[in-house]
């Protein structure tokens, strides 16, 4: 039985461990909304260019590979026009309002 006990601990602290290696950190999502709703909005509704998105469109993890390939086309001037700080902000917005976070959101 001690051993079971010792078997499920690891599991759960090797889950633990695996779900944080995606996750971004150092983001303040406050930010990251009000960055969003002002410069990503303008593009991302239904019928505009860049079509409607919002933080359930994608997972916690197809956030941060979004990010972290630089998907966005860096030519838009809202993008462009973003810090690496704000950037780091929306993505977090983005990541803790994602589709199986634990708060999903539209940002109606």
């Amino acid at each position: 039985m001690k051993n079971l006990s010792k078997v499920i601990a690891c599991l759960a602290l090797c889950m633990f461990a695996a779900s944080a290696a995606f996750a971004v950190e150092g983001g303040n999502p406050k930010k990251g909304k009000y960055l969003y709703k002002k410069s990503c909005k303008v593009c991302h509704v239904e019928g505009a260019e860049g079509g409607a998105l919002t933080p359930l469109n994608k997972t916690q993890a197809q956030w941060d590979r979004f990010f972290d390939k630089d998907k966005h086309s860096a030519d838009t001037d809202a993008w462009s026009s973003l810090s690496e700080k704000d950037l780091l902000d929306i993505q977090q917005f983005l990541y803790d309002h994602a589709a199986d976070s634990d708060q999903p959101e539209t940002c109606g």
